[in-house]
Order: C-alpha cells, then structure tokens, then sequence
C-alpha cells in the first residue's frame, strides 16, 4: 500500500508544481478563462475535451452500473462516445463555435446566447441553468472518488472530498483556464497508461484469464422479447445522451473557444476520438467483466457504485491501485476545475458584468471569478458529503440529469444556433423555457410517482431501465423539434445582428 501511497503523492506534487508555474498566466479575464488570445494547441485542446468529458463518473458510477446491466454490450456506449461525442463533434462544431464566438468576442455560452439572438433575457436565464445544474454533475464526481478511496485507501469519505475540493481550488483559483489545460494533458497521459494497464491486469486475472466468450456483447443474447426491448431502449438513450449531451455542455463547447487555429482544431479532432475511445471502451469494457462468474461471486450484494472499486480490490496489486486511483482522480480533477470553471464564468461575467456593474473592471471581475470558483467548489463538496453521510447510491443518476437539463435546454439553441440563420429569439425562448418544465414533469411522473428511477415498458418487463438517460434524451430531441419548428413561424432577427454572427 506504500507503493499507492507514493504514487499519490507524486501527483499532487505535479499538480502544486502547475499551480506555481502557472500562475502569473492568469492576470486579465482572458487569460484566466481562455489562456490568452491566441488560446492553446490542438493536442492540448483535445486532451482538455477528453478529461473533461471523461471523469470518475465513468469509472465508478456508469462503468460498474451498466456493465452488470449490458456485460459487454456497454462498451457501445464508449464507442458512441468516441465517434458522436468526439469526432462527429468536433467536425460540426469545433470551427463553427471559435469562428462565431470570435465574430460576437462572446466567452460563455449565456453570452453566445444573448449575442446570436439579441437577448439579454436569454443571458440571465441560461447562466442561471448552467449554474444550478452543473452541481449535480459535480457532486456526482466528488462521490465517485470517496467511493474509490473509501474501499482502496480506507479513508472516509468525506476526507477525501475535503482534500480534493481543496487541490482543484488552489490551482483554478491562481491558475485558471492554462492551468488547467496544462493539468489536463498530463492528467489525460495519466488516463490512457492507467487504463492500458488496467485491461491487461484484468484480463490476465484468475478471474478472467483471457476468456470473455461467456459474456454478452449485444442485448438480443436473451431470448425474452420484452426484455431485450427494455434493454435496448436503456442503452440506445445511454448512447445518445452521453454522446450528444457534451454538443452542448458549457464546460465541452468551452473548449472549442480556446483551440488555436484551423490546424488545432483538425489535430484535436482526431486527438480527441481516439482518446475517448480508449478510455470510453476500456472502462465500459471492464464494467462488463463484473459478470463473469470469478468477479460476480464476490460482488454479490455490492452496490453499483461499489463494483469497479471491489474489482480492483480484488486483483491485490498496491502499486497498480495507485495508478488506478490516480487514473481516476486525474479525470475527477479536470471535470471538477472545466465545470467549476464554467460556472463561476456565468456568474462573474453574464450575471454581474452583465447586469450588476456593466462598467466593471477587467481586474474586479478576474477576482470575483476565481472567488467564485471556490464558491462553486464549496457548494459541490458540501452536497456531496450530504450524499455520501445519507447513502445514496445515485452516481449515475446525477450524472444523468445533470447533463439531460443542460442539453437539453440548449442543444437546440445552440446547434441551430451555429448552423442555421433562421433561428428565431422566440423559438430559442419557448425551446428552453419547455425542456425545463418537460425535465420536471418526467422526474415526477417517472421518478417520485412511482417511487423508483426505474421506467418499466410493460409488466413483462421485472428490473426496468434507468430513467434519466431516457428523460434526457427526449427532452434533447424536443429541443431540436421545438428549436427548428417554431423558427419556421415566428420573426426572423433583424439583419444587422445576423451579419455579426455570420
């Protein structure tokens, strides 16, 4: 266990190391939150995607809890990943969103709206969305890692969340955006040497010896009609809302404002697929190995979250531990610093520049914004150690509706923002204003109605699917739906404020 030990501290050395070199980079607004005017390289960008898209939420809450529903049939999720939420991604929307955003000088995602559509209604109601549900995304992440440390390390919970909460803040808060890009490349090294060797040691493991011809790779494997059904529905929705959820994620779109030129955005690309397929793949891929009759045995009673970090229990090598742990706090680290960093963003330059004190200074409103990400910070860590002191095994969940609320309320507004011209003010309005009530209304009467976040698709069908992937997904769809109807009969913007957009 001193080989973990070490390791960990290794890697909290290097990120203090980063904190000090980087911060005399983060003197304006600019640099804090985009890395300066000219922004970063296209491996830099892709790695910062990658470990933002990717965090302990994978490893522990969706990895554990969908490889013992799909086997291995959840690695599609990883590779949907890869190919909509990376490539199809970037192609779409990577040199749309630096050349419009530029055009606008826009630097949040509530200034792109106020700016493309000429509201500044729009700017206070989608920073207020982006604030208050980013939470939920990253108490998800702080509880995965106390999980991890708590069954590996056996160090409370809550220690662990302090201690992270603690890292995350010192070097956003004196190092900002570069500070964070620079963390994220190592961090994202971190991550692939982590689960190359991850898969190895588990495939080579008493418990699997290279033999996966037991486990499923499809849902059509069983024979019970509705089941596969429900099945298939369950994975189809984890496909497409953890694909198409990050098009427009505030912490994800933010990266495509910082990446340098059309070289950058081309290299990220590619970057960018083949880091999320390694990691996507490998960790669902693991998630999958759960249910093999050598694992499966000993997680009997184990809760979702609860399986990934067993399973490493399991194999018994100190030193591999620690470089799983620093696996997954690397892609905690950087989730935690993008949406932190997002959030107070929102707050700092739409809310109060925008409406408190347009007149503030360059250097007031830096201060305020490093302020508020200790405030986003605090509020997250405090959450989470509720979640964790009333055990509520909710991982995947929060993750679920964090990302189906964002999405959904500004992937219509946003895509056919970047796309199309003929996107109207009225239409953007009514698509956000109905993927928030419709969020609420499927939470109640799929969720708290029944008692239970599982949607059942007929009696027939006993275990149900988890319900959030599903409410996300429709309420991204409306969005598209409602975005691109309603624009097609309200009032087109007025000339002079499409021709600063396009």
């Amino acid at each position: 266990m001193f080989v973990a030990y070490l390791i960990m501290a290794l890697y909290v050395i290097s990120m203090v190391a980063i904190t000090i070199y980087t911060k005399n980079r983060s003197k304006s607004v600019d640099d804090f939150l985009m890395a300066g005017k000219n922004g970063i390289n296209g491996w830099m960008s892709a790695f910062a995607y990658g470990t933002t898209y990717f965090s302990a939420v994978i490893f522990i809450g969706y990895a554990g809890k969908f490889g013992r529903s799909f086997q291995l049939a959840a690695t599609w999720i990883g590779i949907g990943n890869a190919i909509l939420g990376s490539l199809v991604a970037w192609k779409v929307l990577a040199k749309r969103t630096k050349v419009m955003t530029h055009k606008l000088q826009s630097k949040t995602m509530p200034d792109f709206f106020a700016k493309r559509y000429d509201s500044k209604g729009l700017k206070i109601f989608s920073a207020i969305i982006v604030f208050v549900f980013l939470i939920p995304y990253s108490v998800s992440v702080y509880n995965g890692l106390s999980n991890l440390f708590e069954m590996v390390f056996h160090i409370d919970g809550w220690i662990i969340m302090l201690a992270l909460a603690g890292i995350t803040a010192i070097y956003l808060f004196f190092g900002g955006f570069f500070a964070t890009a620079l963390s994220d490349f190592i961090q994202g090294i971190i991550m692939i040497i982590g689960v190359v060797l991850m898969l190895i040691f588990f495939l080579d493991s008493p418990q699997v010896e290279w033999d996966i011809s037991s486990l499923k790779w499809f849902t059509t494997t069983t024979n019970n009609g509705p089941a596969i059904f429900g099945e298939t529905i369950s994975l189809i929705s984890l496909i497409l809302l953890t694909s198409f959820g990050v098009w427009a994620l505030p912490q994800t779109v933010h990266k495509y404002h910082t990446v340098r030129d059309d070289t950058s955005i081309k290299q990220g690309m590619y970057v960018s697929t083949i880091f999320a397929l390694i990691i996507g793949f490998g960790a669902y891929f693991v998630g999958g190995l759960s249910q093999l009759d050598g694992f499966s045995s000993l997680l009997n009673g184990s809760a979702d979250d609860e399986i990934i970090p067993k399973m490493l229990s399991i194999l018994g090598q100190p030193w591999l531990l620690g470089i799983i742990a620093v696996l997954i706090l690397s892609a905690s680290m950087s989730t935690l610093s993008s949406v932190s960093l997002s959030s107070a963003s929102v707050v700092a330059i739409d809310l109060y520049k925008g409406f408190i004190d347009k007149d503030a200074e360059d250097k007031k409103v830096n201060f305020l914004m490093r302020g508020l990400c200790l405030v986003f910070v605090g509020i997250s860590v405090g959450l989470a150690i509720l979640n964790d002191m009333y055990n509520i095994s909710a991982i995947a969940y929060l993750m679920g509706l964090s990302w189906g609320v964002l999405a959904g309320c500004f992937i219509g507004p946003f895509v056919l923002g970047l796309v199309w011209k003929k996107t109207t003010k009225k239409a953007v309005w009514v698509s956000m204003i109905a993927s928030l009530a419709e969020t609420i209304v499927l939470i109640i009467v799929l969720g708290y109605l029944k008692g239970s976040w599982a949607c059942s698709f007929g009696d027939a069908i006993k275990n149900g699917v988890n319900c959030s992937p599903i409410i996300g997904v429709i309420t991204m769809i409306s969005s598209m739906a409602i975005t691109f109807t309603i624009s097609l009969f309200t009032k087109q913007l007025d000339k002079d404020v499409l021709d600063k957009a396009f």
